[in-house]
């Protein structure tokens, strides 16, 4: 199969190189960003446990070493840092948040950080979202260029020969092959991430609300 592939892969022309290389170039991409995210949010999951042990420490600064610890992903710590530090009176003193109550500033500060770590989880989604959505139009291409390659053969010397048509209908073949082994991997990473995204960002909020509700009362 594999020498077949490469027989059809000297017989294209330019444009056929063309949406090939596009395709592997999409395929390489994708692949490494799905083993990164991948990888990053195993970590983030190992450490979602730990937001059950976090308010069982005796004090805040315990609860923020053992969370410290746990979290090496470093999401449910920053958003814990954040509103530890917002909190902080002797942090507020000489800034304008010094004439603000505690839960305004508690709000803002927890808002903002959610904001960013939406914006870090959501990071590379929207590409995999691209790439399944237009890798099997892209191999489409090279299909619709296959036969108008064999069309063109024909055309031009008037009569209809198997072997004159076996390369260009072969090499469209596995344009469209092609093109859906790099949407498929690039969807399911799409749908699973994007799931996994929902989890750790209702967690994320709860957690915010939680400290919000503690800090403020402290």
């Amino acid at each position: 199969m594999n020498s077949a592939i490469a027989h059809y892969w000297e017989q294209a022309d330019a444009m056929g190189h063309l949406v090939g290389w596009l395709l592997l170039l999409m395929s390489v991409l994708s692949w490494t960003l799905i083993l990164m995210k991948a990888w990053s949010f195993w970590r983030i999951r190992k450490a979602a446990p730990a937001l059950h042990t976090f308010w069982r420490a005796p004090s805040m600064a315990d609860a923020l070493s053992s969370l410290r610890q746990a979290d090496q992903s470093k999401v449910f710590i920053s958003l814990a840092e954040a509103a530890h530090a917002a909190s902080d009176a002797t942090q507020r003193s000489a800034t304008l948040s010094a004439n603000t109550g505690l839960s305004e500033i508690l709000t803002r500060s927890l808002r903002q950080e959610l904001q960013g770590l939406t914006v870090r989880l959501e990071t590379g989604l929207s590409f995999l979202a691209s790439v399944g959505a237009t890798a099997p139009f892209v191999g489409l291409l090279g299909t619709v260029w296959g036969i108008y390659r064999a069309l063109t053969a024909i055309s031009s010397n008037g009569l209809v020969q198997i072997d004159q048509l076996a390369g260009p209908v072969g090499e469209a073949l596995i344009m469209t092959a092609l093109g859906l082994l790099v949407a498929i991997p690039a969807v399911l990473a799409y749908n699973a991430f994007n799931r996994i995204n929902r989890i750790t960002l209702a967690e994320l909020d709860g957690f915010a609300f939680d400290l919000h509700a503690h800090m403020s009362k402290s």
